[in-house]
C-alpha cells in the first residue's frame, strides 16, 4: 500500500469521525435552539392571555357587573375575555392555539381533552407545579405545548361555580344548571394551554444543519486537496526520486546528482545522508576496482 493511499485512509477516518462528532452536536445544539424558540413564543402567547384576564377583573367586570342581574355578560369572565381574544390571533396564525381546558367547564368549548386531562390530573397531584411542556403530534406536524394551572384562588369565583342556586340566574339562562358547578376554593379545576407549531422553526434548524455540514465537507474537500498537493510536493516526490537514485547507484550508476542539503525538515536530513553513504559507496567502489 503507497504512501499517499495509507495517508488519504487516515486523513479520511479522521475526517468521518469528525464529520459525525460535528454533525451530531451541531444537530443537538440546533434543535434545542429551535424548541426553546417555539417555548419562548408558547410562554410570551401565556403570558398575553393573563395580562387579558388581569385587564378584565381590574377594567372591565366592575363596570359590567350591575348589568348582570338583568343579562349575563360573559364578557366579564376572565377565561372568556382571553379565549376570544386569543381566538382573533388563531383566525390570523391557525397554529397557534389557546385554551382554557377545565374538567366540568360550564362553556362546553372549554372542556378538556383526554390529553389535557391528563395535564389537569398531574397539577391536582403535584401542587407544587407551576407549568408543563412538552411535545404532541397534530395534523399540522409536532407542537410544543406550555400548561399552566386553572386553580381557584380566591372566593369571588364561587359564586358562579359553587352550586346552581348560587349562580346569577342569567347565567343559568345562558349556560344552564348542569354544567360548571361543584368547584372548591383552592381546587385545580383546569389548565391554560398555548401550543405552538415546531414545523418551522425544526425546518430552519434543518436548513442550518444542511448548510452547516455541505460547508464542513467543501472544507474537508478543500484542506484534502491541498494536504495532497503539499505531502506530493514535500514528501513524495523527494523520496521517489531517492528511491529512483538507490535503485540506479545499486547497479554501479554513480552518475546520479547529490540532492539539495538545505534546510532542517526531516527530509534535508535523509538526503543529507543519502548523499554520505551515495559518496562512502562509490568512494568503497573505486577501492575495489583499484
Amino acid at each position: 500500500m503507497g504512501l499517499r493511499l495509507k495517508f488519504n485512509l487516515v486523513l479520511l477516518a479522521v475526517f468521518l469521525a469528525g464529520f459525525g462528532v460535528a454533525g451530531y452536536i451541531s444537530h443537538e445544539l440546533l434543535y434545542r435552539h429551535a424548541r426553546e424558540q417555539v417555548l419562548g413564543e408558547a410562554r410570551l402567547v401565556m403570558e398575553a392571555a393573563l395580562a387579558i384576564r388581569g385587564y378584565t377583573v381590574g377594567q372591565v367586570k366592575p363596570h359590567l357587573n350591575p348589568l348582570m342581574d338583568k343579562q349575563f355578560l360573559p364578557q366579564t369572565v376572565p377565561a372568556y375575555a382571553a379565549t376570544e381574544t386569543l381566538n382573533e390571533l388563531h383566525k390570523k396564525y391557525p397554529n397557534y392555539a389557546y385554551k382554557e381546558a377545565t374538567l366540568n367547564p360550564t362553556n362546553p368549548r372549554d372542556r378538556a381533552a383526554d390529553w389535557e386531562a391528563d395535564l389537569i390530573g398531574t397539577f391536582r397531584n403535584t401542587p407544587d407545579s407551576k407549568e408543563i411542556t412538552g411535545q404532541r403530534d397534530t395534523p399540522t406536524g409536532p407542537a410544543l405545548y406550555v400548561a399552566h394551572p386553572i386553580r381557584i384562588e380566591t372566593a369571588a369565583c364561587l359564586p358562579c361555580h359553587s352550586s346552581p342556586e348560587a349562580a346569577p340566574p342569567s347565567m343559568i339562562k345562558v349556560y344552564g344548571s348542569a354544567n360548571g358547578f361543584g368547584w372548591k376554593l383552592n381546587e385545580v379545576v383546569g389548565a391554560q394551554v398555548v401550543s405552538v407549531p415546531m414545523s418551522v422553526p425544526l425546518e430552519n434548524a434543518g436548513q442550518a444543519f444542511r448548510t452547516f455540514m455541505t460547508s464542513l465537507a467543501a472544507v474537508f474537500v478543500a484542506v484534502f486537496a491541498v494536504l495532497n498537493l503539499m505531502l506530493s510536493w514535500l514528501i513524495i516526490r523527494p523520496v521517489s526520486r531517492m528511491s529512483d537514485a538507490a535503485d540506479k547507484i545499486s547497479t554501479g550508476d554513480f552518475n546520479q546528482p547529490e540532492f539539495p542539503e538545505g534546510g532542517g525538515d526531516e527530509v534535508s536530513v535523509l538526503a543529507s545522508s543519502f548523499n554520505r553513504m551515495r559518496r562512502s559507496l562509490e568512494k568503497a567502489m573505486q577501492m575495489i576496482d583499484a
